[in-house]
């Protein structure tokens, strides 16, 4: 085997070392709000050096969508493990041993910690001001509601949406949640500074390179091209490994102590970086009897965490996917970031899809409930085709999504029986505007280097844009080289995120290779991909390429424990045109076997504002005994068509598509992760119906068997907390609680 990653040679961002460097740690408030009365650290030895409040206090704010973060906690500390001073020493366990000689004085402040609330007049104020920020990572209006946590808030206004619900015939409306989540890449954050002759240089595992420039230069008031950003390969990020994150501590560490300064984090310092955002999703639908969808209305409330990062971008994509790929003439949809005094939130692979798509596909089956029609047909009656016009008023190209769903319900012999199975269609949209460059240099002897800011985090980019050089170029994929993204060498790219990477890049490299057999030597290409949305109405492009996909499921429940289990798993995925086979049957694999770690367990557990289960025993994660008994996909492909994103399509359907297959044998479950308690609350309810719902000249039978069935209830209730285990050998949580009949 000769893959690097397999013989260890890819040396990754926390393997990068420079002579001299010192080893940094970061001292964090223990308090999720409280204003900073002192920072003592005088009782540190000279060999450390010291960040304080008082050493940053004159640079300048920074964020990639609004200005709100300060290298460090200066007036207030707005969540527990906010940095409120760094250290940096010869070796990482002197650094960590001086963290305890530093005295820090709190006041503690009142706290909130769920985002509907906090979005609530009168809550405490995370930020007194919003300013919104310059970096090209705002390329969207942005909504700030002065005087609230509310730092973003997009609308969609389409058709009249009080008539569309006053000519529905049946209308179903639920609130959904979804829990926080870690991205847990095996590599941590990780990043390394030096200064020389003014000029900043900073090796670190990023996908947005040119971004954390931007905000770097901004912070120390100097311009752009006195910045450098290298960035190795990561050891998998998902999101986590956007904008600057370590980079400004390390920086200013390395200013102060004349040296490089290298940070990576302790595993448990992930959990107050960065996670996935938390979300509350209340969706209205309505239909005429026929199963015609008139009208929907969603309200989105995405946690962000105390400092807005990308959150208002993922609650602009959680607002204009939310209403799912259907012709509804009446949309409504209100989606808000909001400001909360825990750790931060940003993107995560779906970027906001996941969490609104399981909202609105969990509401298509109630919806098919109350109208007594099958799941499938409803969906396939209103499901959008080629020409129909989407509710942001842009005109769908290259649609599949009635295939998809085809696709699907045939892998889990949807015609045979529903009893046990659920569906889901979903449509994920791109980074819209959007440019991608890229230039190709020949060395007149065969070897071509690719020079490209498209990062590699194991999703195997660079191993696809080689692939598709080598098609253009007629050469040997070993004769092209892709050295690492680095801001001095390569032309700019929006960033390597939203699935988009291989598909823009392509386009801009099949211009790069045309340039290149015109002069000889380099070509350069570039592509850019113009929209976006009104964030008032909603109206606009919001996506110059929609991703597609969709999810069946078959589970088998134990109505006594509550633990249910995946039988069958299959997500088909418009891909387009296929470059790398094995890559995009790795990314579909990825993306599915973190979907059930979503829908099954995976959930940051808070206490006051405390995480409480930031290590890998207490945060669980899917493991191979975890996967279903049949675990497929499928990569859809159409003659002639362009490459599609891939590396995230296959996440969003699956949870809901489990959700469904729960609620086809009556089991409502409507939050994120679906622990075994939830499914038996979901029985319970289930049984308390069927109670109330007496069939004529049977009410005192019912009445008494209910009756009956309360005590025995009580009884069993006391029995299962009795006989209750949380933990299996492996660590994950499991409920074993056992009802005795």
């Amino acid at each position: 085997m000769s893959d690097p990653r397999v013989t260890g040679q890819t040396r990754y961002s926390r393997d990068v070392e420079i002579e001299g460097m010192l080893h940094a740690r970061i001292l964090r408030s223990p308090h999720p709000h409280a204003r900073v009365l002192r920072v003592d650290a005088s009782a540190v030895p000279d060999d450390v050096v010291v960040l304080v409040p008082g050493d940053v206090r004159e640079l300048n704010r920074y964020g990639c969508q609004i200005k709100d973060q300060t290298v460090l906690a200066l007036d207030k500390a707005r969540y527990a493990g906010d940095p409120v001073a760094a250290v940096a020493a010869p070796s990482v366990e002197r650094a960590g041993e001086v963290l305890d000689l530093i005295e820090v004085d709190y006041e503690e402040l009142p706290a909130v910690f769920d985002a509907v609330e906090a979005a609530e007049e009168g809550a405490p104020l995370i930020h007194e001001e919003i300013a919104i920020s310059d970096n090209d990572a705002a390329y969207f209006g942005l909504r700030p509601q002065p005087g609230t946590n509310v730092c973003h808030r997009f609308r969609i206004r389409h058709g009249d949406v009080r008539k569309g619900f006053e000519e529905a015939d049946v209308v179903v409306e639920e609130t959904y949640t979804t829990a926080g989540a870690q991205h847990a890449p095996m590599e941590p954050h990780a990043a390394l500074a030096r200064w020389s002759d003014g000029r900043l240089e900073v090796w670190t595992g990023s996908q947005t390179p040119f971004n954390t420039r931007m905000d770097l230069a901004g912070l120390f008031g100097i311009p752009e091209e006195q910045v450098r950003i290298v960035c190795p390969p990561m050891g998998g990020s998902f999101g986590a490994k956007t904008f600057v994150r370590l980079e400004a501590i390390a920086a200013c560490l390395a200013r102060k102590a004349g040296r490089p300064v290298k940070l990576v984090l302790e595993r448990d310092e992930e959990w107050l970086t960065l996670n996935r955002h938390p979300s509350t999703i209340r969706v209205r639908l309505g239909a005429k009897r026929d199963g015609t969808l008139v009208a929907k209305q969603v309200e989105c409330w995405a946690d962000t965490g105390a400092y807005a990062d990308c959150g208002p971008g993922v609650a602009q994509k959680m607002g204009f996917a939310s209403p799912g790929p259907y012709r509804i003439p009446n949309v409504w949809v209100d989606s808000r970031a909001v400001y909360t005094n825990l750790p931060p939130n940003g993107a995560y692979r779906g970027y906001g899809q996941m969490q609104c798509t399981w909202a609105s596909e969990r509401t298509m089956d109630l919806l098919a409930e109350r109208l007594g029609m099958d799941p499938l047909e409803l969906r396939l009656k209103n499901i959008i085709r080629n020409g129909d016009r989407y509710c942001t008023g842009e005109v769908m190209h290259d649609v599949h999504f009635e295939e998809l769903l085809r696709k699907a319900a045939d892998a889990v012999g949807w015609r045979e029986g529903r009893r046990g199975k659920g569906l889901c269609v979903m449509l994920k949209g791109m980074q819209t505007p959007s440019r991608a460059s890229i230039a190709v240099e020949h060395d007149g002897e065969g070897n071509y280097t690719i020079y490209c800011a498209t990062a590699e985090m194991g999703q195997g980019a660079k191993r696809a844009i080689r692939l598709m050089a080598a098609d253009l170029l007629g050469a040997e994929v070993e004769r092209i080289s892709f050295p690492d993204p680095d801001t001095d060498a390569v032309p700019y790219d929006t960033r390597t995120t939203s699935s988009r990477s291989t598909h823009m890049m392509g386009r801009a490299l099949e211009k790069a290779v045309e340039d290149l057999k015109k002069n000889g030597r380099r070509g350069f290409g570039e592509v850019a991909d113009e929209g976006g949305l009104d964030p008032d109405t909603g109206q606009g492009v919001a996506s110059s390429h929609w991703h597609q996909g969709a999810a069946a499921a078959e589970v088998e429940v134990d109505e006594e424990t509550g633990k249910f289990r995946v039988k069958r798993l299959h997500a088909p995925v418009y891909a387009g045109r296929v470059v790398n086979r094995p890559g995009a049957e790795l990314q579909n694999e990825g993306s599915m076997i973190m979907g059930l770690g979503t829908a099954l367990f995976e959930s940051i557990s808070f206490s006051e504002g405390q995480v409480s289960n930031a290590n890998l025993s207490d945060y669980c994660l899917p493991a191979a005994d975890d996967l279903p008994d049949v675990f497929t996909h499928e990569l859809v492909e159409r003659e002639g068509a362009e490459v599609h994103g891939l590396g995230e399509t296959a996440l969003p359907p699956v949870p809901p598509a489990l959700g469904n297959a729960l609620h086809s044998l009556g089991i409502n479950v409507t939050d994120l992760p679906m622990t075994a308690e939830a499914v038996l609350d979901a029985l319970d309810r289930r049984e308390s119906s069927r109670c109330r719902r007496e069939p004529p000249g049977r009410e005192g039978a019912g009445r008494k068997f209910c009756v009956l069935a309360f005590g025995i209830s009580a009884g069993v209730l006391l029995a299962g907390l009795i006989l209750r285990s949380r933990r299996d050998a492996f660590g994950r949580a499991r409920v074993q609680r056992r009802i005795l009949r």
